[in-house]
């Protein structure tokens, strides 16, 4: 293989280490808290009351899951007070892991006296947050917009504290136009193992650990422990049940952090799981379940970066594709395998819908990890479905682009009326 640029190969190791971050809870609600608590920081009191106000993907994420550290509470109120009342704004996407059961209280309370409004933000882009709030004789304003922990704007008094053009946000975009699956391969294939060692062992460990306490224990609707229950503990189930049994702690309210990619747990979790399965399985070297994980991340990342943070389209099939092409790699599946895996995964399922962070995630995460064994079961024998068969085009890249239309710009309809259904407009 070529040897990579040397301005590439950076641009991709720091790809992985802005997307491979630990977070404690669904990522959404948690952006709700971190803005709750940075509105604490600029006020410096608890508020009269405080207004939020969040684009409709962020309320689709965030109605109905438990918030983390809550004491299994729900909703949009609850994470911006809880945020409020028991954050750290400076622990980031950590922001809950300081919470007190006193502040678990101090908030039931505010909440029972109407301390917190919620409002849609119609017309914005899909990822944006603005918390309002009025002490006394003062006011404040926080916004976060297009990433999870984005601060846009600070206001105080009618006074701009910061404001930012967003140009960071631009720059991490134009690094991910360089993505695409020949060098994402290449940079697998030759990636100094001490560049990604941290950042993929803390995705290993924090997801098998969220992964194994979903097993132990019932969370949600219990997915994982279902399908090792009922097809048997084969790899194949398992890497489907492992990967489904972590979401469904997360999404059940489980306190333990998770390494997310493209700021979604779940799709950190599916991205990971199933590929760590069966590297164990086939008793793989520890590096080559690490090139397997880079492969697997950056494919997930590269269909992403067409998509958006935030659309109708569920990213765990994002998030799986990458999964079965790290499946392939595990097996030496060169170049053309693994184009064919992702061709035969997202021509598949690539259309199921996203109504939302909650405990369906697990099961849209098991049946994704399936539709992506069986399209490298058929990639492996030299079978794909060709171009001209519905979205499939002549290479991977012009397909995945075509997938990544249809989710961004055909999904629009199907994301404004599933919001108008969620919020019984």
């Amino acid at each position: 293989y070529n040897f990579m640029d040397k301005t590439l190969y950076n641009n991709y190791i720091s790809i992985l280490k802005e997307e491979l971050v630990p977070a404690l809870g669904c990522t959404e609600p948690i952006a709700i808290a971190f803005a709750g608590a940075k509105i604490r920081e600029v006020i410096g009191d608890i508020p009269d009351y405080i207004i939020v106000k969040c684009s409709g993907n962020i309320i689709k994420n965030v109605k109905g899951v438990t918030v983390p550290n809550s004491g299994g509470l729900k909703g949009i109120n609850i994470a911006a007070t809880l945020g409020l009342i028991g954050g750290d704004a400076s622990k980031n996407l950590e922001v809950l892991s300081t919470v007190k059961e006193e502040d678990i209280q101090k908030t039931k309370e505010l909440i029972n006296k109407n301390f917190c409004q919620c409002d849609l933000i119609e017309g914005s882009e899909n990822l944006h947050i603005i918390i309002e709030a009025k002490h006394k004789d003062s006011s404040a304003l926080v916004e976060i917009k297009n990433s999870h922990t984005n601060i846009t704007k600070i206001i105080k008094n009618g006074e701009e504290l910061f404001k930012s053009n967003n140009s960071s946000y631009k720059k991490d975009d134009d690094i991910r136009e360089s993505l695409n699956i020949k060098d994402i391969l290449n940079f697998a294939n030759q990636v100094k193992i001490e560049d990604i060692k941290d950042t993929i062992d803390m995705q290993i460990e924090l997801n098998t650990s969220i992964s194994r306490e979903g097993i132990k224990n019932d969370y949600g609707t219990s997915i994982g422990k279902t399908i090792l229950k009922y097809y048997g503990d084969d790899i194949r189930n398992r890497a489907k049940a492992y990967a489904a049994a972590g979401s469904d702690a997360r999404m059940g309210g489980c306190a333990m952090p998770v390494v997310t990619n493209s700021g979604s747990g779940n799709q950190g979790i599916t991205v990971s799981i199933p590929v760590i399965e069966y590297a164990y399985d086939m008793k793989a070297s520890e590096e080559k379940l690490y090139r397997a994980l880079v492969l697997s991340n950056l494919i997930a990342i590269l269909q992403k970066k067409h998509i958006g943070k935030l659309s109708a389209f569920c990213g765990v099939v994002c998030a799986a594709t990458g999964a079965a092409s790290a499946i392939a790699y595990l097996h030496n599946g060169e170049y053309k395998i693994i184009c064919d895996t992702i061709t035969n995964t997202l021509c598949t399922i690539g259309g199921m819908v996203c109504d939302g962070a909650k405990s369906s995630c697990a099961s849209k995460i098991a049946e994704a990890v399936d539709c992506g064994i069986l399209a490298f079961n058929l990639a492996r024998d030299g079978k794909v479905f060709k171009s001209g068969d519905g979205l499939v085009k002549d290479d991977i890249e012009a397909t995945i682009d075509c997938i990544g239309r249809m989710a961004k710009e055909g999904m629009k309809g199907t994301d404004n009326e599933i919001l108008n259904i969620m919020i019984d407009k």
